[in-house]
């Protein structure tokens, strides 16, 4: 996809992320697109309210398009997510066979797509995905600092 795609998607990811913060979740969002460039699932971070420790954005909208198409494999589908994701979300688009993963802010803590870990390009997985990073970063990143700073009473940017 073109640059102009990946940001027009980034900033559904955005919009959902949005929804996350109005629940007092951790703002993050996702869109799922089909090899055909269909929304086939959508999510943001639930897992406080669903209290459930896998309801990140990413895993939800994985759900939401196995459902959908029936199958549990998502193969030549194309994730983007406001926030590089974790472990757990890198090994389930892994086992999902996730082509394509665009993301915004990379994560310096606990980030598996090239921060912390490259779980999605490690060559002992018998599935590799391709990864584009930085996608609207400023903006995806502002939102989690701001989101962060009004959590610790700090001013928001």
């Amino acid at each position: 996809m073109s640059d102009g795609a990946d940001e027009r998607w980034m900033r559904r990811a955005l919009e959902l992320a949005g929804s996350a913060e109005q629940a007092d979740e951790v703002p993050v969002g996702a869109v799922l697109l089909s090899p055909a460039g269909d929304v086939i699932g959508e999510g943001w971070n639930r897992n406080i309210s669903d209290h459930d420790p896998t309801a990140h954005a990413e895993i939800i909208a994985m759900r939401q398009a196995g459902m959908r198409l029936g199958n549990h494999r998502l193969v030549g589908c194309t994730l983007y997510v406001t926030l590089e994701p974790c472990a757990m979300c890198a090994m389930a688009m892994i086992h999902a066979r996730i082509a394509r993963l665009v993301f915004g802010a990379a994560d310096p803590k606990t980030g598996a797509a090239g921060s912390v870990f490259d779980l999605l390009a490690d060559p002992r997985h018998n599935h590799r995905v391709l990864v584009q990073g930085g996608v609207l970063a400023q903006e995806t990143g502002a939102r989690l600092t701001n989101y962060f700073r009004s959590k610790r009473g700090k001013p928001v940017e």
